[in-house]
């Protein structure tokens, strides 16, 4: 998989990826896009899904910025080993991720997110995998 999948297209398809499904846990949140097609169908009121949401979007914010720490786009200084271990999170919730949208009532959280997230998982394992690059300038050379 490393020789398959630089680092460099793990990095900036987790960015743009996670920045799409950024935008969709706003459109959901804001009512745009119905609550009832995410959350594998399972929430209940408006309230809750306030909650999942803007827990979503807190998360998925935060992991844009740790892999734009990593890719060299957010000038921070931190530990490359805590990036590589955030890296490994990232993956185990990905994959756990992928079997619950597979178990989701809506199929098209199955049909459209299964994907995502097993791509997203797969980018997440690969950088959890590459070798700890210099901060804070990646140079996506493994």
């Amino acid at each position: 998989m490393i020789k398959l999948l630089s680092t460099r297209t793990a990095a900036y398809g987790l960015i743009l990826i996670q920045s799409l499904v950024l935008v969709f846990h706003f459109l959901v949140l804001f009512g745009v896009v119905p609550f009832e097609i995410v959350w594998g169908g399972r929430l209940k009121s408006a309230e809750e899904m306030r909650v999942f949401e803007s827990v979503s979007i807190i998360l998925n914010t935060l992991m844009i910025a740790v892999v734009a720490i990593y890719a060299g786009l957010l000038p921070l200084n931190v530990n490359r080993k805590m990036l590589r271990f955030a890296f490994w999170v990232m993956f185990v919730l990905f994959a756990l991720n992928t079997a619950g949208n597979l178990l989701a009532v809506n199929e098209y959280e199955r049909m459209i997110f299964t994907p995502l997230t097993f791509l997203l998982a797969v980018f997440s394992l690969r950088l959890a995998l590459s070798k700890p690059v210099p901060a804070p300038n990646a140079s996506f050379q493994n």
